[in-house]
């Protein structure tokens, strides 16, 4: 057993724990086995065993030592209880017990127990629990045991056919190669084979796989147990039966008799179970001396086969032997013994008794035969080359006992967390000396630069080796067994070795190369000297242009040795020169050889890293290896490349002379690398294009359109692509520089996601304004090598339904290049697809991307390359402000822009016109049903589309030639149109849907349409003047009058109720259908309206004084009354009736009330405005002044005072600005402010006038300046306003009616009282106006 076999088993067993430690997947595996395997015996360990896992979880993510420890006290007593019972039970205990001595700190005890779960089930832990272990570590020694079996069951087959037999004897005898041609072959030829099977051979074959299987079980538990004892006594421990029996030196796999093995030769297996070294009807590979059996005679005539059920492993090495070979060296192939045979101290001892130091060795014995000494005898001992049949053999060390950075003999070994081992001493000075946080060999970072404890295994191992060998190894120069290589059978019989430390082998190796390499590639493989071997590769490097040599070496070169040397160069070189040309090689390699750059994954698993850093430092060369490499995005995210890369772009390195042109080019390999990123998330997908702009790299990019590499092409349109998104005014560079011929020469022969990213490109582009969009659109067909609209139109007929939209819009704007014919084919198709798209209810996508397509067609974009379609339409409905906001984010004067320049604008009417045309005369406006379908949509996104675009052509119908197609578009969209106008919250919405309804005026059957519903369309067009000119002359011709006055407001009086009894109505207050009063005597009531009638719903009288407030939250639905009672109450608003939720007893009247979310402010007896916090204490503001009336809107309190002041308080900071300056008469009286409404941007008030009249102020909330005033006849004491008239409620009884818009009194409305009209409230939105007096009065008038 080699002291390789035992530290890489530490090293799998190492791996295991720290993967199931790191992984709670992998735990969660473990625990589910146990639910997979159910058994009925095991039902007591179960519940001790999920415990322990759980106990173990917590152990893992414990905070301290101390509760790490005491917990891992508590799983090992779980896990040791669970043990004895069902053996998958056991297994998985054992597994969770390495795991837990992992965590100790006790890597040796771990393997034990890995090793007892082996013992326990060996078919669970190599098939489910640990296979990785067993395939890495264990299946090498059971080796012939596979070929055993897998030569008899091709015993079994060859019976059957003789074609099969055939085919088979053209193999080596023992040939493992599992080429594509043999696989192939099996897989033709099963059926014949199973066709010609008797169900005797059929039952042979089943039993062989069993037995296979129950072997391989027993081996595995044999091999585990032998391990087992190996580490006990490495650490110190008494073998259990050292004293009553003498070991064998190496293990053996045993063969079961069962039927069906069949061994030829002069001796067979003894087949009794009596038989010397055979206990339980098998062969013992522990037996006793005196018992072993002589299996030297025996060979295996047949030709294995590749076992149907399962295969071995991939990463199985089996060697081809000879026809000649024994049964003993078959079984012996596989094991790996690095010096002498012995595994313990005292095996010195058992080699003098077996004689193996004399002429009997094992390899010896069979090289005395004549035939058998062209045998190869793998058991990985070094002959000398030149002792053709010697018996003598000099000592041989395994590279396992060197230390790998000085090449001496290690005296203290230490393995590092990376799993190499190093001399303490050696290891200590590379840490001291700076390297602290890399493994030399690995080049991995250490996560700790204190060593660990000796290697004890591997320490005992050596000094076992010493001793032995302490006489022989003065005299006996000491070979070195290679890693890469393995024993080549000579022609003569004798064994050579390929050695990689040998100078004989580097010449074998490069003796077919130009001569001048020879010396370079050995100096490369076997120089000390880093000057040496800088200069080889220099000098390799130009001789790499020798067309004749190239292949040759290549070959050389891929060789693991070398790169292996290759790869110590980039981490250890300073010379820039050196640096580019050993990624230059490595580059190449890894380009034509695959393996090569398994190697290096593999092997320096950081290599990525180190390779990255060179790119940062501008070795631009670089970029070529880290995409030969393909790293994932991911890796690339994280490795913050995308600046380093587009310094590769912009430097665009060109290769000379000097150096040979390289497979993938830096500039190309940099472009393939950011388009990996794209790949990404959205953030990283922004950082490309952003920096791809920002570094001034988009011409760079531009130019690889032009380059000799397809993918490079590709690449370069989805980087343009992603940098127009970005910064949509980068169009213009692109369209300036690129070469669209280099574009359309990939574009046939592109894959379908390829086309459909040309064609975005290409309509991308073409989003500039309309002269250079017109350039670019001829550019495109006259530069093409094909007929680019016949192309589109194919790829159209073939494409995805989501794509087909961006395709028919291109072809479109093709098409329509020229004057529009009365037919085209292209046209037709494009508007057809256009139209199904839009239709096609079960793709919502499609649906958007045809309604975008069909905005985008009127040609008009801003410089950003948005469409400007909508801001159009507002501004000729007379809303140009959105269209100015919108240049003011491109940044770029209006003069730029196409709207603005006259002699853009006319091309871009023409062109709009010209396409508009187009789309309508298609199928007889066909188009208008599809934009109605669109515009009924529940989805809103593609509703709002559609809307856009139905309402652009119905807008410009009138400016076309009248084919007939005005009723088309008055049936499908009209009403639409006016549904739209009257449900629109927005003023923008209104204002598309007036111009569209605007178009139909002037049709005799479409303003029919509209008069069937003037008023409320008359109603909103009203409250569009102020914004809107188009309002009024669509109220002129919908009126016959220039502008609205008096005569056109009509006030029907609804009821009249009297609540006398309730004392006065001081407050009122709207909500849906409900109206609430609140009165003198504390009484609240709840009305409804039904026609004409208001009936009463509700009366509730918690409050025991007079209620002089009601407020309404509407984002809440909550109605909240103050009262004089000192209480402020919150109710629930249901379905007809008010509930009383909290009340809030705040400890002064509330003679004033206005409330939010969190807050409400109440005007008190004394001095001061109140601001009570629902969870939190009250506090007073404006504490100087007695206030009358107060308002809060936005987190503002407006407060009008007794003095005739107005103040502003801003509630999150507490300040307070005056407004209005206090005012005194002349006989020293006040003049309050007796009321306040803000609404609509403006804030109205009524007060005396230093004269003594009374005064309606009005003022902008902005900047509180006065934009007028009204002088009403009597003092105001409440008021209501609406979109467009203000109504005042005057202490003689009456309400007037004011005009906002000129501030005219247009009307009085009387209550028949000459009581206070103390409060107003509007009900049905602003349709009926509500109000109460001071004599109990409930009033109503319906506004029309």
């Amino acid at each position: 057993m080699s002291s390789a076999t035992v530290s890489n088993f530490l090293h799998q067993a190492s791996l295991f724990s720290k993967e199931v430690l790191s992984q709670p997947d992998a735990r969660l595996r473990l625990r589910r086995s146990l639910v997979a395997r159910p058994s009925s015996n095991a039902e007591p360990s179960l519940s001790s065993l999920q415990l322990a896992a759980e106990t173990l979880d917590r152990a893992i993510l414990a905070p301290d030592s101390d509760s790490r420890l005491d917990l891992l006290d508590r799983a090992e007593e779980l896990l040791l209880s669970a043990l004895g019972g069902d053996p998958h039970t056991s297994a998985v205990a054992f597994l969770h017990l390495a795991v837990v001595s992992t965590l100790r700190g006790n890597p040796v005890r771990s393997a034990r127990f890995l090793l007892d779960a082996f013992a326990s089930d060996p078919s669970s832990a190599r098939g489910d629990l640990a296979p990785k272990v067993w395939e890495e570590s264990l299946v090498q020694p059971l080796l012939p045991l596979h070929r055993l079996f897998y030569a008899e069951k091709q015993a079994i087959l060859a019976s059957v056919s003789s074609e099969f037999q055939d085919r088979q004897g053209s193999m080596s005898a023992l040939d493992f190669s599992f080429t594509s041609e043999s696989l192939a072959f099996d897989e033709a030829s099963r059926r014949q084979l199973l066709s010609r099977m008797s169900n005797e051979t059929v039952e042979e074959l089943r039993m062989l796989e069993d037995a296979y299987e129950e072997a391989l079980d027993e081996n595995t538990k044999l091999l585990a147990n032998f391990l087992r004892e190996f580490l006990e006594n490495s650490e110190g421990k008494e073998l259990t039966n050292t004293k009553k029996k003498k070991k064998k030196k190496f293990f053996v796999p045993v063969i079961h008799k069962v039927r069906g093995i069949r061994v030829s030769g002069a001796e067979k297996l003894p087949e009794k179970t009596g038989d010397a070294g055979f206990r339980d009807g098998r062969y013992n590979p522990i037996s006793d001396e005196e018992g072993a059996t002589d299996l030297s005679s025996t060979s295996i005539t047949e030709k294995p086969l590749v076992s149907w059920r399962r295969m071995v492993p991939a990463d199985l090495k089996t060697e081809v032997v000879s026809t000649s070979s024994d049964y003993s060296s078959l079984l012996m192939e596989g094991l790996v013994l690095s010096s002498a045979h012995s595994l313990t101290s005292s095996d010195t001892e058992d080699e003098e008794e077996d004689g193996m130091h004399g002429d009997t060795s094992f390899c010896e014995r069979k090289r005395g035969t004549g035939e058998q000494a062209e045998t190869s005898c793998s058991l990985g001992l070094l002959m000398d080359a030149s002792d053709h049949g010697s018996t003598t053999h000099q000592p041989v060390l395994s590279t396992d006992f060197l230390y790998p950075i000085t090449g001496q003999v290690f005296d203290d070994q230490v393995t590092l967390e990376t799993g190499q081992t190093y001399e303490r001493s050696a290891i200590q000075e590379w840490i001291e000396g700076g390297r602290k946080d890399i493994c030399p060999i690995k080049h991995q970072k250490l996560s700790a630069t204190i060593l660990p404890k000796t290697n004890c295994v591997l320490k005992d191992l050596n000094a076992n080796w010493r001793e032995k060998n302490a006489g022989s190894a003065k005299e006996t120069k000491v070979l070195v067994q290679s890693k890469y290589e393995s024993p080549e059978i000579g022609l003569s019989g004798s064994m050579k070795l390929k050695h990689s430390s040998s100078e004989i082998s580097v010449t074998s190796q490069v003796d077919g190369i130009v001569p001048e390499l020879t010396s370079d590639i050995s100096k490369l493989w076997l120089s000390g000297s880093l000057h040496e071997i800088e200069n080889s590769v220099l000098a390799i490097k130009r001789a790499w242009g020798n067309a004749d040599a190239d292949n040759e070496i290549r070959t050389s070169l891929a060789k693991p040795d070398v790169v292996s040397r290759l790869v110590e160069i980039l981490f250890n070189s300073l010379d820039i020169r050196v640096l580019r040309t050993t990624i230059y090689l490595l580059s190449e390699l890894v380009a034509r050889d695959e393996t090569v750059m398994q190697t290096l994954m593999q092997s320096y698993p950081n290599i990525l890293e180190k390779v990255v850093v060179l790119l940062k430092k501008g070795i631009f060369e670089a970029a070529t290896l880290i995409s030969l490499l393909r790293p994932s995005w991911a890796s690339l995210v994280a490795m913050d490349l995308i600046h380093s890369l587009l310094a590769v772009v912009k430097a665009a390195v060109q290769e000379g002379s000097e150096q040979p042109r390289m497979y993938l080019r830096p500039k190309t390999a940099a472009i393939l690398l950011l388009m990996e990123v794209l790949k990404g998330d959205d953030g990283n997908v922004h950082k490309v294009g952003g920096a791809v702009i920002a570094e001034k790299a988009l011409e760079n990019v531009v130019s690889s359109l032009e380059s000799d590499r397809t993918e490079e092409r590709i690449a370069a349109i989805r980087i343009l692509l992603n940098c127009i998104k970005e910064k949509g005014s980068c169009r213009r560079i692109i369209a300036d520089k690129v070469n669209l011929s280099s574009v359309f020469g990939i574009f046939m022969s592109a894959s379908v996601a390829e086309k459909f990213e040309i064609v975005g490109f290409l309509s991308e582009l073409v989003r500039i304004n309309r002269t250079c969009s017109e350039q670019l659109l001829q550019k495109m067909k006259d530069e093409a090598s094909f007929s680019l609209m016949h192309g589109l139109l194919l790829y159209l007929q073939t494409a995805l339904l989501d794509q087909c939209p961006v395709i028919a819009g291109l072809l479109l704007q093709l098409d329509l290049l020229a004057e529009p014919r009365k037919m085209s084919i292209y046209r037709e198709e494009a508007i057809d697809v256009l139209i199904s798209c839009l239709r096609d209810s079960t793709s919502p996508t499609a649906q958007i991307a045809a309604a975008e397509a069909i905005i985008a067609l009127p040609g008009r974009f801003s410089a950003s390359g948005k469409p400007l379609t909508r801001s159009l339409l507002l501004k000729r409905a007379g809303i140009d402000k959105n269209l100015r906001a919108m240049m003011q984010r491109d940044q770029r004067c209006l003069i730029e822009s196409a709207v603005v320049d006259n002699l853009e604008e006319e091309k871009a009417v023409k062109w709009e016109k010209k396409m508009a045309f187009a789309l309508v005369s298609h199928e007889f406006g066909l188009i208008f049903e599809a934009l109605g379908e669109g515009l009924k949509n529940s989805y809103k996104e593609l509703s709002a589309r559609c809307f856009v675009s139905a309402t652009w052509l119905a807008s410009i119908l009138g400016e076309l030639p009248d084919t007939g197609v005005r009723g088309a578009a008055r049936i499908c969209l009209l009403e639409l149109f006016i549904s739209n106008f009257k449900s629109a919250q927005e003023v923008e919405e209104r204002a598309l849907a007036m111009l569209a309804m605007n178009s139909f005026i002037h049709d005799p059957d479409g303003f029919q349409v509209l008069t069937s519903h003037m008023r409320d369309i008359l109603k909103k067009l009203r409250e569009l003047k102020e914004v809107s000119s188009l309002s009024a002359e669509m109220i002129k011709a919908l009126t016959g009058q220039q502008e609205p006055n008096a005569g056109i407001w009509f006030h029907k009086e609804l009821f009249q109720m009297s609540c006398s009894m309730n004392g006065g109505v001081l407050a009122m207050n709207c909500y849906r259908d409900l109206i609430f009063s609140g009165h003198s005597d504390g009484t609240i009531k709840v009305w409804g309206i039904e026609g004409s009638r208001l009936h009463l719903i509700q009366e509730t009288r918690e409050h025991s004084k007079s209620v002089t407030s009601l407020e309404v939250l509407q984002n809440n639905g909550r109605l909240y009354s103050g009262s004089l009672d000192k209480s402020i109450r919150v109710w629930s608003v249901g379905v007809n009736r008010i509930e009383c939720v909290e009340v809030h007893n705040v400890k002064d009247v509330v003679h004033g009330l206005a409330v939010a979310n969190a807050v409400a402010c109440f005007i008190t007896q004394g001095p001061g405005v109140k601001v009570h916090p629902w969870n939190g204490i009250s506090n007073l503001v404006i504490a100087n002044k007695h206030v009358r009336c107060i308002r809060l809107v936005h987190g503002r309190l407006y407060c009008g005072c007794n003095d005739g002041s107005i103040q502003e308080v801003d509630l999150a900071t507490g300040t307070s600005i005056t407004i209005q300056p206090a005012t005194r008469k002349l006989i020293g009286k006040t003049n309050p402010i007796y009321t306040l409404e803000v609404g609509d941007g403006f804030l109205y008030s009524s007060h005396a006038s230093l004269d003594g009249g009374p005064t309606v102020k009005m003022w902008t909330t902005a900047s509180y300046t006065t934009v007028g005033s009204l002088v009403p006849t009597a003092d105001v004491r409440s008021l209501a306003i609406t979109s467009e008239l203000i109504y005042l409620g005057c202490r003689t009884g009456s309400i007037e009616v004011w005009s906002r818009e000129n501030h005219r009194r247009v009307g009085t409305l009387e209550t028949r009282t000459n009581s206070k009209v103390l409060c107003m409230s509007l009900h049905a939105n602003g349709e009926v106006l509500v109000l109460g007096t001071a004599d109990g009065q409930i009033q109503a008038w319906e506004i029309s």
